[in-house]
């Protein structure tokens, strides 16, 4: 059993990352920008965003905060919005999600410029995406497809099975999968709350990516020797072992399921720190003008 470690290859990527920003800057080019708008007071959305902010000045890039209280108004917001559009110097922005319930997310992931949607959110970006086109690909299934090219894991023939059907992991993750590509030319069955008997399914998979947000539902007993299993669980559960009294739990049972496996992601340490370096990827894109 090989673990991934999806920390050292987000640092990795992140010297990668910062040497190419060095090169942009030495030749007389624009600083790639990256601006955030942070609605609220969420304690995990405050936690993402200053990550977000404080990864930025590591690779180099310039970042602009935008923060709104929890009663701005749906008009308001998608007013920003525009201005960031038009801004020239912004290259790429995020809106915080989750939204206040009187705003409609969707209605503002649309009025995102689809060239800066670093989030990978926008109908167009999402649509490229599952027909191949160049575009930005959300956080999550992108930094899932780097851990598997960065540890040669063979993916052409194989089946892969993703757990959960959301429009941020499951569906892109899916239709990645399927590319004429590495990582991809799977065959891939996608498997949800309402699929009966799951293990049916899980048993033949070579490849099996959690995000169904259940913590330890994928157990020994449902994954064949040899299988490679990414987790992209996070579910905060109670825990007296930590000072917090809460611990990350993923989707797998670890422990359990770790000795059958050829590859493994730890929870944490795994999917979660590709994330964001996912993100610093779509805003170099965005800066060099690469998705039109």
């Amino acid at each position: 059993m090989k673990l991934i470690d999806g920390k050292s290859v987000a640092t990795q990527i992140k010297l990668e990352i910062a040497e190419e920003v060095k090169q942009i800057v030495a030749r007389g080019d624009k600083r790639p920008h990256l601006a955030a708008i942070l609605v609220g007071h969420d304690g995990g959305s405050e936690t993402y965003v200053a990550n977000k902010v404080r990864t930025c000045e590591e690779v180099g890039f310039k970042s602009s905060l935008i923060r709104y209280e929890e009663d701005v108004t749906e008009e308001d917001l998608l007013k920003k919005v525009q201005e960031l559009n038009e801004n020239p110097d912004v290259d790429g922005f995020i809106v915080q999600l989750p939204l206040p319930r009187h705003i409609s997310e969707q209605k503002v992931i649309e009025a995102i410029d689809y060239r800066k949607d670093v989030d990978g959110f926008h109908p167009e970006n999402v649509g490229r995406m599952s027909i191949g086109l160049p575009c930005f690909v959300s956080a999550t299934p992108s930094g899932i497809l780097e851990l598997l090219k960065r540890y040669n894991i063979e993916t052409s023939g194989k089946h892969c099975v993703v757990l959960g059907r959301s429009n941020i992991v499951g569906k892109p993750m899916a239709a990645l999968m399927m590319q004429k590509e590495y990582p991809g030319d799977c065959t891939v069955t996608v498997c949800h709350s309402r699929t009966k008997n799951i293990e049916k399914y899980t048993l033949e998979a070579d490849i099996i990516i959690a995000a169904m947000g259940v913590p330890e539902f994928l157990k020994a007993d449902m994954v064949k020797e040899g299988a490679v299993v990414i987790d992209v669980g996070t579910t905060r559960i109670p825990s007296e072992k930590t000072k917090s009294g809460f611990k990350l739990s993923g989707d797998v049972a670890f422990d359990e399921v770790a000795p059958k496996c050829s590859f493994i992601t730890p929870v944490p340490g795994g999917v979660g720190p590709m994330t964001i370096v996912s993100l610093m990827r779509n805003t170099l894109l965005a800066g060099k003008k690469a998705i039109y």
